[in-house]
């Protein structure tokens, strides 16, 4: 595995752009953009080799990769109202306030990354 292995790379489409945007979080300051998502990609990997490179050679430490393990928990809070109506929701389908939420959740994130 490279180093650069360890870094979140990521490629979007920006609609106020029109083309794709790549970007490493918490590594590079900018990003690479072009019209097709393969080649955004292959230019970022570069770029984050290319940064990691400069790095070294300036001698700085690192920064850490944004890659981490997910507990597949997290704290929100929704305020009294919402707690209040989504309770009220999860009830009135017959589950959990959890699993009323989760898969509500679900139907706002790319199919892609949901497993």
């Amino acid at each position: 595995m490279k180093e650069s292995d360890r870094y979140l790379k990521l490629v979007q489409w920006s609609e106020e752009d029109a083309c794709y945007i790549g970007t490493c979080p918490g590594l590079t300051l900018g990003g690479v953009h072009g019209d097709n998502e393969i080649e955004v990609y292959t230019e970022l990997c570069e770029a984050v080799e290319e940064c990691l490179k400069i790095y070294q050679e300036d001698g700085e430490p690192l920064p850490e990769p944004t890659a981490k393990a997910y507990s597949g928990q997290f704290k929100l809070n929704v305020g009294k109202t919402l707690h209040k109506a989504l309770s009220l929701a999860a009830l009135q389908a017959g589950e959990s306030l959890n699993n009323y939420c989760v898969k509500n959740l679900k139907q706002y994130v790319p199919p892609s990354n949901v497993p």
